[in-house]
């Protein structure tokens, strides 16, 4: 069966808001990233979206009766066959809300792990996102189905109960995870010598990080003339994507596109996906892109650096901020967006999709490379000719004698190039 062949199903998705959380997102604009994250996967037709003001949380059925009453109708009517619920669901809520209204049931969770699912095109980036989905399988054995509560008799001619179907199901997911593991060391040991060559590489790396759907891919076609994918649509890349670009000034750099943050990102993506992010600590400049004309713009911006933290990247790690989506502002809104670039350093105001603003930009990220200078003396012997190749490809080489054993050089550069001479 082709892919546009495929049967749609009907889906309805809810945001659970608790009145109790006082650091719960704002309910409407969290609906909408829901229903945002629904529209992300294929053959998928959101039909309706409800928001469930909580006074508190059910532990068995997360809503009350009259509410699961009020759904159930609401979703017979609609011919719903999916409900998205935006937040966390345990496995024992989950099965007991499907058997009272009858439908597939997936969460927060589930949900993004079915989009990265979806989009996963690298081999890394596949075995990342199985090891992910089997690891929240995992958690989903609890008695989640009526087949795992039987047992299957015990080897040999000892007797007992033998194991039950969730130890052995368990059990299996865990040898598929340890048989992911090892594809995935060989896979990441490649990547790492690939990071390694990049190492060899004279031309500083800029990465772009954001919000999901913030713009950076339309903004990476723009600056490299590549043909990322870039969709108004979450999640629309996962994989990273690097291109070299030369700026108006002559400077050669490494661009780099990577995997949209998001908020209450799953614990099971935040681990599988550090690597691929992992990326961002290699380089010499992090453009963070905001969609400015989004109504939670400053909420998305905490999530990205909370992200970038949690990944190791230095507060005091060289960063400039990029106002994406000028283009989609009005009247005094945008006025105090282009005013406020224009006053403050390392903002920019830009719109990736008209090219406003990106002269502004590109101006500024070689003088943010442009890391303080010293000059040193290097001596080398004549083995070590790919090093000495690397300082003249990079333009340091001030002054050069030749020995009996190898070379003597005066390099003026800054601390970064010195860090990844190190590292040849």
């Amino acid at each position: 069966m082709l892919e546009h062949d495929k049967p749609v199903t009907r889906a309805w998705v809810l945001h659970p808001d608790l009145k109790s959380d006082q650091s719960r997102r704002a309910a409407e604009p969290a609906l909408e990233e829901g229903v945002a994250l629904a529209d992300a996967l294929p053959n998928l037709q959101v039909v309706g979206a409800t928001i469930v003001r909580l006074p508190k949380l059910h532990p068995g059925k997360l809503f009350g009766k009259g509410k699961i009453a009020e759904l159930k109708q609401i979703f017979h009517d609609a011919e719903v066959e999916l409900v998205l619920i935006d937040g966390a669901v345990t496995p024992v809520q989950q099965r007991n809300l499907e058997k009272e209204w009858g439908v597939k049931l997936l969460d927060r969770t589930g949900l993004i792990l079915e989009i990265f699912s979806d989009r996963a095109r690298t081999s890394e980036c596949v075995l990342q996102v199985e090891m992910a989905a089997l690891s929240y399988q995992r958690t989903r054995l609890v008695r989640a189905w009526t087949h795992l509560e039987r047992q299957r008799g015990g080897l040999g001619f000892v007797g007992g109960p033998g194991e039950t179907q969730i130890e052995a199901d368990r059990r299996a997911i865990d040898d598929q995870l340890n048989r992911l593991r090892k594809q995935l060391a060989k896979v990441v040991k490649t990547r790492e010598l690939h990071r390694a060559s990049r190492a060899k590489v004279p031309f500083p790396i800029v990465a772009l990080v954001g919000y999901t759907n913030a713009g950076k891919s339309t903004l990476f076609n723009r600056l490299t003339g590549a043909n990322v994918f870039a969709k108004d649509m979450l999640f629309a890349t996962l994989d990273p994507t690097m291109r070299k670009i030369t700026l108006p000034t002559g400077d050669e750099i490494i661009m780099s596109d990577t995997v949209g943050f998001i908020s209450d990102l799953p614990t099971e993506l935040v681990a599988a996906f550090r690597a691929t992010l992992e990326e961002v600590l290699d380089a010499d400049l992090i453009v963070h892109v905001r969609d400015i004309s989004h109504p939670q713009t400053e909420e998305q911006a905490k999530d990205v650096m909370t992200i970038l933290q949690s990944l190791g990247v230095a507060e005091e790690a060289p960063m400039i901020e990029v106002w994406n989506k000028v283009d989609l502002l009005e009247g005094d809104a945008r006025d105090a967006v282009l005013t406020q670039a224009a006053r403050t350093d390392d903002l920019y105001a830009i719109s990736a999709v008209t090219g406003e603003g990106m002269e502004r930009l590109l101006a500024a990220i070689p003088d943010k490379l442009k890391d303080p200078r010293s000059e040193e003396k290097l001596s080398l012997t004549f083995a070590e000719g790919r090093k000495r190749a690397w300082l003249f490809e990079a333009g340091i080489v001030t002054d050069e004698t030749q020995t009996e054993t190898g070379y003597d050089l005066t390099v003026f550069w800054t601390s970064l190039q010195k860090e990844r001479f190190a590292r040849l």
